[in-house]
């Protein structure tokens, strides 16, 4: 059959990349992709939000299953549109990716069915949410309650760090209509992992989890970015660990999702917190693949990517069992310089074809020029992954080809998966 993949950065290109792996897969179509992807797809120029054209190509071309890869499209109702024409979609209603889209909504739905997460409260008021959080301890963490790439979180250590992010959020309008409420939320020592599963209803297939580094540079030190690289499994935390979040987080998440008539289908993203004593509690929930988690977990299915979709599809999802590889996967995101604030696009990309049969080079912000070269186009340029038969060796397949690649003002973090090492 003939898919359509909807979006056009690495998480995309990851996607495509699985697909291709299919028997079934005759053709790809990937809307609006970019340079990357269209080494493995034909690239379609309508954007994420145009539901109208994008269902009528779908018709025109007979697409047997349209995969949703970005937020806002989904926060929109873009799997709704599809479901209008009968057209196959693997992804989660407008009602349900509100588990995303709305941070005050998410939270609201883990207190109510007593689901562990951070203490928290929600304004839509400015003088109140100042009030509250003047009372508070720091550090602690600012929300803004929308879609706001990846950015609208506010980890702050002092008081006029909290104070300045809600004003930036609810007073100067920084993420507009996404920061008309907040949340502040306690802040949560200890480690960060992802689980994605794929859902349908109340089944749950978790895959094997993920360790993202937000921060722009080493250290975890600097602003929150949509991520600079990821590895996966975690062999530093204990699989029961991981196992017991799945069933106190993950699979209740699901169970309520049906009990608000809501029900999830598609790819539910659980980022957690383990706390000091070795409980997970619940950051936040995305209805959709991590990027750039999905460049390390897809690398390592084993199993046909389009069989689990058209499974998820159909609600027959508890009929499919995952295969997993033993290798481990790490990804190192190259960032424009700059990012994640304000940078420079166009700049000549080389090195993209000395990087070797050692790593996966997943492309996420570039394009081509008239005369074919590479040029950046977004703030994260490329994701290289390196696969290994442990962390050590991922780490220094994905470096030694990261190193590889050259733009003015590369930048990239050097210790990504560090912490599986130790």
């Amino acid at each position: 059959m003939d898919i359509l993949v909807i979006g056009g950065g690495g998480r995309e290109h990851a996607i495509c990349w699985a697909l291709a792996k299919s028997p079934r897969v005759n053709h790809i179509y990937c809307a609006p992709g970019n340079a990357g992807i269209g080494q493995l797809a034909e690239l379609v120029p309508i954007q994420v939000g145009e539901f109208e054209r994008l269902t009528a190509f779908a018709e025109e071309k007979r697409v047997g299953l349209v995969v949703v890869g970005p937020d806002d499209p989904l926060a929109d109702g873009i799997v709704d549109a599809f479901e209008a024409k009968s057209i196959p979609v693997f992804g989660p209603r407008k009602n349900a990716a509100h588990i995303e889209g709305s941070k005050t909504f998410m939270k609201d739905l883990l207190k109510k069915y007593s689901i562990p997460t951070a203490a928290y409260e929600k304004f839509d008021n400015y003088e109140e949410a100042l009030k509250y959080l003047q009372s508070q301890p720091v550090p602690i963490v600012i929300k803004a309650d929308g879609l706001a790439a990846g950015k609208g979180v506010t980890v702050a250590f002092t008081r006029e760090q909290a104070e300045q992010a809600l004003q930036d959020i609810m007073v100067s309008k920084v993420f507009g209509s996404s920061g008309a409420q907040v949340v502040i939320e306690e802040f949560m020592e200890g480690q960060e992992m992802s689980i994605l599963a794929f859902v349908d209803g109340e089944t749950v297939c978790a895959m094997p989890a993920a360790q993202d580094h937000k921060q722009v540079f080493d250290g975890d030190q600097g602003p929150n970015t949509g991520g600079m690289g990821t590895y996966s499994p975690l062999p530093h935390i204990d699989d029961a660990i991981i196992q017991e979040a799945v069933e106190t987080i993950v699979k209740p998440t699901a169970k309520a999702m049906v009990a608000e008539d809501r029900p999830f289908r598609g790819v539910l993203f659980a980022g957690l917190m383990i706390t000091p004593d070795g409980k997970s509690k619940a950051i936040e929930f995305n209805a959709r693949f991590g990027d750039p988690e999905t460049q390390v977990v897809l690398p390592r299915l084993k199993s046909d990517l389009l069989e689990v979709f058209l499974a998820a599809v159909n609600g027959t999802l508890d009929q499919i069992e995952l295969e997993w590889s033993k290798q481990s996967a790490v990804c190192v995101v190259l960032a424009s310089p700059g990012y994640p604030s304000s940078y420079p696009k166009g700049l000549p990309i080389t090195g993209l074809d000395q990087t070797g049969e050692e790593a996966l080079v997943f492309h996420a912000g570039t394009a081509r020029n008239e005369e074919g070269e590479w040029q950046t186009s977004g703030g994260r340029v490329l994701g290289v992954v390196g696969l290994g038969d442990s962390i050590a060796e991922a780490r220094e397949k994905a470096y030694a080809a990261a190193r590889q690649i050259e733009f003015e003002g590369k930048h990239m973090r050097t210790d990504i998966a560090a912490k599986a090492l130790k």
